[in-house]
């Protein structure tokens, strides 16, 4: 069973890189149970809804090895520093399962734990007034403070002050990016970017390689929306993109909120037609979002407790280690080691061996670091 876990995550990881296929051409191999193929001919490819140039580029591509990743992508994935997480995988958030069409592939790089922790999406304008600037920076350490992820798009403005204020809080911050996970957009936010690598986490649905294109600014903004159990809106149009994410929110029955602002700011005018429309919830700080969705202490003092149990029990899991991740986990005890050599020393299949790894950094048995090297913990 397990191993026909990680084939089908190749497979899915496999077509996810082929420039051009899209979320349904992936649900319809899923679907057909393609891992099983020893080959994916033009026909099986034309059959789940690829066009002849797509299907011919995925069969010469995978011919000899269909479902299992070459190394060129996986080592892309290294070199980032990142995973490459499915839904098959234990690190992929519930809360991503729940809508309509969950991202088959997500890149992250730092720490994985904060996919698991409640978390609320703060957003709004690249070109925030004063009034917009402050209220982010302080709702967003509040939420930080109380333990809640901040969640937001690392875009200039009302986004990157809230990832500067929510970073060294105890619940962090995660930056959902339009880009690949090894690019940074804005090129002024790089130094926020690698911050957020180093103390939060970074994640992209997109391939590495793929060049920045429009459509890929809403397809973050909806993973915004669904990794968050609500979503603050502070300024914006009422045609900008945080109007768009408080939609997706709103689409997926999350909770919706706004900060009011001065009637006479073309800034504050989305905000407001929210809470004038009643699509969101009027709020002016922390308490006012922890109010309104009750349960959120009682589940915050859960994962705390979940934390520390996990902290006390490190040596027991130990013992529940597989074969093969105790002996990855003595070949890293004796040097650092990268992917390629752990494969050679291994003899583990690379696919596989990618898997067991991502597993062993969830369990916190192993980190990846800088020069895409992995050490035991």
């Amino acid at each position: 069973m397990e191993k026909n876990k990680d084939i089908r995550r190749q497979m899915i990881i496999a077509f996810h890189e082929i420039p051009g296929i899209g979320w349904h051409a992936i649900q319809k191999a899923v679907t057909h149970q393609f891992w099983n193929k020893r080959s994916w001919s033009i026909e099986d490819l034309l059959a789940i809804g690829l066009n002849r140039s797509q299907a011919q580029s995925a069969a010469e591509r995978y011919a000899e090895r269909p479902w299992i990743l070459t190394e060129d992508p996986s080592e892309a994935v290294a070199r980032a520093n990142a995973v490459a997480l499915t839904p098959y995988d234990s690190a992929y958030p519930n809360l991503l399962r729940e809508i309509a069409q969950p991202p088959w592939v997500l890149y992250a790089r730092g720490r994985l734990e904060l996919l698991q922790r409640p978390a609320v999406a703060v957003v709004g304008t690249r070109v925030p007034t004063a009034y917009g600037r402050h209220s982010a920076t302080t709702l967003a350490q509040d939420l930080s403070s109380a333990g809640l992820t901040v969640v937001s798009g690392l875009a200039r403005g009302i986004d990157s002050k809230a990832h500067e204020a929510a970073l060294y809080g105890a619940g962090g911050t995660i930056a959902i990016l339009p880009t690949p996970i090894d690019k940074c957009y804005p090129p002024e936010n790089l130094s926020l970017f690698h911050k957020i690598a180093e103390h939060g986490l970074l994640v992209s649905e997109t391939p590495i390689g793929t060049p920045l294109h429009p459509g890929q600014f809403p397809q973050r903004n909806r993973i915004i929306a669904a990794l968050s159990v609500g979503t603050v809106v502070v300024e914006g149009a009422t045609k900008s993109g945080s109007l768009i994410t408080a939609k997706h929110a709103s689409d997926m029955s999350r909770e919706l909120f706004a900060i009011p602002g001065p009637i006479s700011s073309p800034k504050s005018k989305g905000p407001n037609e929210l809470i004038k429309r009643g699509e969101a919830k009027l709020i002016s700080g922390v308490n006012d979002i922890i109010d309104e969705l009750h349960w959120l202490p009682a589940a915050l003092e859960a994962y705390k407790d979940a934390e520390k149990a996990s902290l006390s029990n490190q040596e027991a899991e130990g013992a529940k280690l597989t074969a093969e991740e105790n002996n990855l986990i003595a070949l890293l005890r004796d040097q650092p080691l990268s992917i390629n050599e752990l494969h050679e020393l291994s003899t583990i299949p690379f696919g596989h061996l990618n898997a067991l790894l991502l597993n062993l950094c969830i369990k916190r048995k192993i980190e990846l670091q800088q020069g895409s090297i992995y050490i035991a913990l």
